[in-house]
């Protein structure tokens, strides 16, 4: 099972790299504001979870260069565990403008909060 599951996602991941969303275009002052928003987002993710590249394929096509963190390796798997309640991907980390930190599970959740905050 280890083996067909390795073999599925390197095919998601040839599929998700040959076809490749295009980017939203803004200008450049726009991008910047829109740049120092993300930086209070992470996504914590595995690299061939078909639901984490649906996210990736999301944020790739509103411009957002949001930061991955891969949710198998130390410390960001104890962090998602501890703070997030759950090792469960996709994951979205949203840090609030009072401080509080939200955590988002689901990659539909994920995706309408991207598009409502960013398209």
């Amino acid at each position: 099972m280890k083996i067909v599951r390795w073999v599925l996602g390197r095919i998601i991941l040839l599929l998700n790299f040959i076809f490749s969303p295009r980017a939203q275009k803004r200008d450049n002052s726009e991008q910047n504001l829109v740049n120092q928003d993300v930086e209070k987002l992470k996504l914590y993710q595995f690299d061939a979870c078909p639901f984490c590249v649906k996210v990736r394929r999301s944020a790739k096509r509103l411009n957002l260069p949001l930061e991955t963190r891969n949710a198998k390796v130390a410390p960001w798997e104890q962090e998602l565990i501890n703070d997030g309640g759950a090792r469960k991907v996709p994951c979205l980390r949203i840090e609030k403008e009072n401080g509080s930190i939200e955590w988002l599970y689901e990659s539909n959740d994920i995706i309408g909060y991207l598009e409502q905050r960013f398209a």
